[in-house]
């Protein structure tokens, strides 16, 4: 028997590049000879992306749905038949501009996963930046399956079903609440239907519209402004106004073109002028400044004071085609706002005149700053009050303040930014955090929810400067609006970010203070964790005994959860970080019993870092040191999940 090698072959692609080589072995044995193929694998280099590009379809947005029904018949609609199903909609069940509608939303969530537009992008285009705040806020307060029909206008529940909530929902509804149940009468309608029908009334705005008709096309649009007067269910409210504004925007978006193609065409379709971007209202014919002073005469007719402001703001542009200081027109309707009476309404209202002046060619910084001077005092009677008209305050007040928290973050957002080291001093003045103590204390009370907020906004170099300051301010602002630890901890992340803080020693000393009111472990690990980089850049040994101190005092008292463990592995990970030799980690007081207390996959991680140290540094000849790696990785090794992390 023998095994020996008769030839080689090159196997070749379709277009005659080589891909392997394999050899050809004769296997004999006894009078017969048998092939035997070896392969010997070569890879070549491939160039992917050329490939793919190569192979890939020509790609062409589409103006419309692809699955819709042509635009010149917008009036047709699939009438869909419902078998009760209320958990699944078909969005191939859509009507035309619901379609449309769901396209948009398409690319709002491109915008708003980063896929469709960058960081830096979005805040150069405030239009991207607002439809990516507009999702992100529907995601985060979404619509409840059902919404009570009492809480509905008739423009919501119209052609809508209405389905009968079971018996036992209905009974303990009844026990809780006996005057509730009575007047909303065990009947709602879907969450799916309540957005679909948001969906459907832009699709006749649109379509009435097109149709040239412009009383319609506004009616509808007071209607759906309309809408943003009720609050009775809390949670929907930020669906509402992500879908209400989103409406309002394409009316103002299509008065502006109509009234701008009167400015430059004439009845002939002629072109007679061009407007350029800049423009006055002198260069305005008179034609389209009567059309516009006509939009705003029908708007000023609307009874209700919340969609009179709604309407106006969709519209606030065109103040320009009358006269060259649109903003005065803002400034009256930011005191037009202090008439609204809810403040969840109020709130969101002030939002979107946040949005509508950004519009304008130029940001008016002056009207923000009311708006949040304004939400202090609408949130102190939020906090102050035992009722409102939500019901008790005390099971409603955290949904009703944290559903007005996405308001105060996006307008902080506004004022800060592209502002100048002089307007950033201004702006603190007016705020409330001047050099003053009488601005300090005197005009306004401050709430630590916007106090959070405007930490967050501030320049890293302001907030190292007023350190100090704002601690005072975070311990003024003790109310229930926010949880106040989690001030003291933005405060302490925020120093973080430079390496130099002239007065960190005050601030840190400050902060031990805090902390060690805290008798819980949740908080203190908080606060602690936050701090732990400003003392070490500055080699506060004294104030890191004592947090470790105050750590396992804590830690030995109660069993550690989960999110403590998190936090408690993130102090030890930068204790590590920082220190170079494991003598002088184990020398520190309470680490090894605080690591004694640790379990689970951070252990594992605390554990992956002391043996990398362990490595870096060669030669250990300590036998205590020796003894507690092997430990260390004796414990790793029978980890289960330890390849995991």
């Amino acid at each position: 028997m023998a095994i020996f090698p008769r030839k080689r072959h090159l196997a070749t692609t379709a277009n005659g590049r080589r891909d392997t080589t394999f050899d050809i072995f004769l296997y004999r044995k006894r009078s017969s000879t048998v092939p035997i193929v070896c392969f010997t694998m070569e890879f070549r280099p491939r160039n992917y992306s050329a490939e793919k590009q190569a192979h890939a379809l020509p790609r062409v947005r589409a103006d419309d749905h692809p699955l819709s029904a042509p635009s010149s018949r917008p009036h047709l609609q699939v009438e869909v038949v419902d078998h009760g199903d209320t958990e699944f909609f078909d969005p191939l069940r859509r009507s035309d501009y619901n379609a449309e509608a769901a396209r948009e939303d398409l690319v709002d969530i491109e915008t708003s996963s980063g896929a469709g537009l960058s960081s830096e992008a979005s805040i150069q285009n405030p239009s991207k930046e607002w439809a990516s705040f507009k999702r992100s806020l529907m995601q985060r307060f979404p619509v409840s399956k059902t919404v009570s029909t009492s809480s509905m206008s008739d423009v919501m529940v119209k052609g809508r079903k209405i389905y009968e909530k079971s018996s036992t929902s209905m009974h303990l509804e009844e026990l809780d609440d006996p005057e509730k149940f009575a007047e909303e009468g065990g009947k709602v309608i879907t969450g799916q239907e309540y957005v679909s029908r948001l969906h459907e009334l832009k699709a006749e705005l649109t379509h009435a519209w097109h149709a040239d008709d412009r009383v319609t096309s506004l009616k509808i649009s007071i209607k759906v402004a309309r809408l943003l007067m009720d609050t009775s269910v809390l949670q929907c409210y930020p669906t509402l106004f992500a879908l209400a504004t989103d409406i309002l925007d394409m009316l103002g978006d299509m008065v502006w073109e109509r009234i701008k193609l009167k400015a430059e065409f004439d009845e002939d379709e002629t072109k007679f002028c061009f407007l350029p971007e800049n423009f006055s209202a002198s260069d305005v014919c008179s034609d389209a400044k009567e059309t516009c002073k006509n939009w705003f005469c029908k708007i000023g007719a609307v009874r209700e004071l919340l969609p009179r402001i709604y309407l106006e703001l969709a519209l606030l542009p065109c103040w320009r085609f009358l006269v060259d200081q649109p903003l005065d027109s803002l400034r009256r309707l930011v005191m037009m706002t202090r008439g609204l009476a809810d403040p969840l309404a109020s709130a969101y209202c002030r939002l979107y005149m946040s949005h509508c002046m950004r519009k304008l060619p130029s940001l008016d910084t002056g009207c923000l700053l009311t708006c949040v001077n304004d939400f202090k005092i609408v949130l102190m009677r939020v906090i102050s009050s035992e009722e409102t008209s939500h019901g008790n305050l005390s099971d409603n007040k955290r949904l009703l303040v944290g559903l007005m928290e996405p308001t105060i973050e996006f307008i902080m957002k506004c004022i800060f930014k592209n502002l100048s080291e002089r307007q950033v001093g201004d702006v603190l003045v007016e705020l409330g955090l001047g050099d003053n103590q009488v601005e300090l204390f005197g005009r306004f009370p401050y709430v630590s929810i916007v106090l959070h907020h405007l930490l967050k906004q501030l320049p890293s170099e302001v907030v190292s400067s007023r350190a100090v300051k704002i601690l005072r301010f975070i311990e003024l602002s003790n109310d229930d609006s926010f949880d106040q630890c989690l001030n003291y901890r933005l405060l302490g992340f925020r120093l973080c970010e430079r390496s130099q803080i002239d007065t960190a020693n005050a601030v840190v000393d400050k902060a031990i203070q805090v902390i060690v009111q805290y008798d819980g472990l949740d908080e203190y690990l908080k606060v602690a964790d936050a701090y732990v980089d400003v003392i070490l850049q500055n080699h506060m040994d004294d104030h890191l005994n004592s947090i470790l101190e105050g750590i396992s005092k804590r830690a030995c008292s109660e069993e550690i959860a989960d999110n403590e463990l998190a936090t408690l592995q993130s102090i030890l990970v930068k204790l590590l970080s920082y220190y170079k030799d494991l003598e002088d980690i184990f020398s520190m007081n309470h680490f090894l019993k605080i690591l004694d207390l640790m379990y689970g996959s951070s252990r594992s991680i605390v554990n992956m870092h002391i043996l990398d140290i362990g490595i870096r540094n060669g030669c250990i000849r300590d036998p205590r040191t020796i003894q507690f790696l092997l430990e260390i990785s004796q414990a790793l090794h029978q980890d289960e999940n330890f390849g995991k992390i």
